[in-house]
């Protein structure tokens, strides 16, 4: 197997070349055709004037086109950059003006807000269009050359150790390693040549883009994919294809759980897996009593993404995400680095080589000269040595799998008319595990209300990271040193004017955070990053 990533495309096309590969509403693609046309989008892409090393935005949802667009950019020796659909402009600016991207392929749906974003300065191509068709109908092949495995493959931001989003820097090495370490797993296996595999989370999140749609091309397996999720429509896919594995996150099994007979309509399926964020207990368990077991995993963006899973050890258990996959090696470490005592909690820390090589664009903050990353999530390690997540050290809030980071949210909503100060927290969501509360101080004289902050912030951020709840204070309460001390703001202040949406839409937000769904997971990214 080379070691170019795309590379898995040509493999699978050998050896399964009449097996469907992809399957969407319109159209059955096999290995053989598939790589046709990724063959024809890297031949589209070498008369760009695009030099190896050079940064391709992918501004699409699931579908045909991402599939094609995403191989076929690494096949030209190009870097891809998964850009999540949902972004304003102003955010798809910020991950073009970082990556230094130098060509964008947006749909009918985000163009408006790429070309925007990339203001004349970015070339943009549209899928459908006649520019689209010349770049990928008969297009002439790169020559074929040697790819180095520590080159850069693709560049995913996530919000790190920071406030603004982060380009993680992920090899050929890193996201393959990765693949194998999957499939050293074997009771049971994460996935098998005839697998027929949903995905309908987001291909732009490493966890449906390594774990799901990289292990389908691994494998030579099949992806049904739609560019949404609904809970109903994607059982009657579920059905409709026989689906026999699921790359799902927990507002998927929340929703379905909803659903009369769910167990009954998921008969195919083997094996049902569950990443981006922790799954609640009773969820599991309406599962498990059902005869479906759901195995949970960990990960995050930094680590291409899975480090533990519990298919490694072939034993599910509510709340635990498991051991470590082979070839990866993890700790629990106290704040001074030192291992904790058994049944303590401790920050995770990971090693392999399934690791990113640092952030964009020099490497900084990625692994030690040992090897070992810090993920900044607290677990515990159960008598079976199950790791089990406890908590975040950082300040992430993390809704459905996405990493929020509060510095990110309160620069958007302290430029909003007649507000003095913010401050942001995560609270607790039945449906996405953790919702943005946003805590505002009018400026003097100024009669600022809830409804007004929240339609800012929906304008000027991705749904995901709009606060669900916002409240008008007289004051939030400082340090000594005028750091805003946000523990006891996740409860009602009393004298705040409020806003809360979660009451009337917990269902509607769930499957729109699933429609776009990290945690920074996994692992952007279970809690991941």
């Amino acid at each position: 197997m080379g070691a170019n990533l795309a590379d898995l495309v040509q493999v699978a096309a050998a050896q399964r070349p009449d097996v469907p590969a992809i399957v969407t509403t319109d159209r059955t693609t096999t290995w053989a055709e598939l790589e046709r046309l990724v063959r024809a989008v890297s031949g589209g892409l070498t008369t760009r004037r695009l030099d190896r090393g050079d940064r391709v935005a992918i501004v699409l949802g699931n579908s045909l086109e991402f599939v094609t667009s995403y191989f076929g950019v690494m096949r030209a020796g190009l870097v891809a950059v998964p850009i999540n659909n949902s972004y304003t402009a102003t955010e798809i600016s910020a991950v073009l003006t970082s990556s230094g991207a130098k060509l964008v392929i947006a749909d009918r749906q985000t163009v408006k807000a790429v070309r925007d974003a990339s203001g004349g300065e970015v070339p943009v191509i549209e899928v459908g269009t006649d520019e689209w068709r010349r770049l990928t109908v008969g297009s002439t092949p790169p020559p074929d050359f040697e790819t180095d495995p520590e080159s850069l493959a693709v560049l995913i931001y996530t919000a790190g150790t920071s406030g603004q989003p982060k380009g993680a820097m992920l090899t050929h090495r890193a996201l393959l390693s990765n693949l194998d370490q999957l499939l050293r797993v074997t009771d049971p296996p994460p996935m098998l040549p005839d697998d027929v595999v949903l995905i309908v989370l987001p291909m732009f999140h490493i966890y449906a883009l390594n774990a799901a749609l990289g292990l389908v091309a691994r494998c030579g397996a099949t992806a049904v994919i739609s560019d949404r999720f609904d809970p109903e429509g994607s059982l009657r896919m579920v059905q409709d294809h026989k689906v026999t594995n699921i790359a799902g996150a927990p507002p998927m099994y929340i929703a379905w759980s909803a659903i009369p007979n769910f167990a009954n309509r998921m008969s195919s399926v083997r094996m049902l897996a569950s990443g981006a964020a922790p799954l609640l207990p009773a969820v599991y368990q309406q599962f498990a009593s059902a005869g479906l077991t759901i195995w949970e995993g960990y990960g995050m963006t930094e680590a291409s993404p899975v480090i533990t899973s519990a298919i490694v050890t072939g034993v599910s258990k509510a709340g635990s995400v498991g051991h470590p996959l082979p070839g990866v090696e993890t700790k629990l470490v106290d704040d001074s680095g030192n291992e904790v005592e058994e049944g303590d909690p401790g920050e995770i820390i990971v090693r392999g080589p399934n690791l990113f090589s640092g952030y964009w664009p020099d490497g900084a903050d990625g692994p030690d000269a040992d090897g070992w990353f810090g993920t900044g999530d607290v677990a515990i390690a159960d008598h079976e040595g199950d790791l089990r997540l406890v908590d975040r050290r950082r300040d992430l809030i993390l809704v459905s799998g996405f990493n929020v980071y509060p510095r990110e949210i309160e620069t958007v909503i302290a430029a909003a008319p007649g507000v003095a100060e913010v401050a942001v927290v995560g609270v607790t969501h039945p449906y996405t595990g953790e919702a943005v509360k946003a805590i505002v101080v009018p400026k003097p004289d100024v009669q600022l209300h809830s409804e007004d902050v929240l339609a800012f912030a929906q304008q000027h951020l991705a749904r995901f990271k709009a606060p669900t709840i916002v409240e008008v204070v007289r004051a939030l309460p400082h340090s000594v040193t005028g750091k805003i001390q946000k523990s006891g703001l996740k409860e009602p202040a009393a004298d705040a004017e409020s806003i809360s949406d979660i009451s009337d839409q917990l269902k509607q937000e769930a499957q729109a955070n699933a429609d776009e769904s990290d945690g920074d997971q996994p692992a952007d990214d279970t809690p991941t990053s």
